[in-house]
């Protein structure tokens, strides 16, 4: 009886896996290509390449997942396709993160959800991070809200999931560079398989 149990709960997680793999595949397949908002990247590259840079600096299992699918949010908006950037704030990141929580929890939901906050966040902070934007990120942090103040800051700081978003953050700002070789997609579907939960 016990046997049988094992396989059914092992089924399950792997039905679970296969779904949202299958799904983040599609995702990558249908819009990865297109170009990111301005930067010399697509948004395939960008993404793998934040989540190599994640696993590459020992992050834990759900922040190299969240460093994947931080911009998934973008795959599902118009404004993907635009030269340069949206003209307003796309609030890519909410988009991403509710999607994200049909199969994941907030170790990989929450950081993708709180990573423009955690621009706004180092923008204030660190006169350096500010300083290293690329012209597009300035652009897009204009339409985000600017830094933030004393007060915002204070309350993101605050929320459960602020230090996970600030290292992701820097894993999406580092990950930029169309000459930096990043791990293929399928490398990282058995990390999203053992992450997946029921939806």
């Amino acid at each position: 009886m016990g046997d049988e149990h094992d396989h059914a709960a092992a089924a399950a997680v792997t039905s679970r896996g296969s779904t949202a793999a299958a799904a983040i595949e599609a995702l990558f397949a249908a819009e990865g290509m297109q170009g990111y908002l301005g930067e010399p990247v697509t948004q395939r590259h960008h993404m793998l390449l934040a989540a190599t840079l994640a696993e590459r600096a020992g992050a834990g299992d759900e922040l190299v997942a969240a460093a994947l699918l931080h911009d998934v949010g973008h795959f599902t908006l118009a404004a993907v396709a635009r030269p340069g950037g949206p003209a307003r704030d796309d609030r890519h990141e909410r988009v991403g993160a509710r999607w994200l929580a049909r199969w994941f929890g907030p170790g990989v939901a929450g950081p993708v959800r709180l990573h423009v906050d955690a621009k706004r966040y180092l923008c204030a902070t660190s006169p350096a991070y500010a300083s290293a934007l690329s012209a597009a990120s300035v652009r897009s942090l204009a339409l985000q809200g600017g830094p933030m103040g004393a007060l915002e800051a204070g309350e993101f700081l605050a929320r459960p999931q602020a230090a996970g978003a600030v290292a992701l953050r820097r894993f999406d700002d580092d990950a930029k560079d169309p000459a930096q070789p990043a791990r293929e997609l399928a490398h990282f579907l058995p990390l999203l398989g053992r992450l997946a939960r029921p939806a």
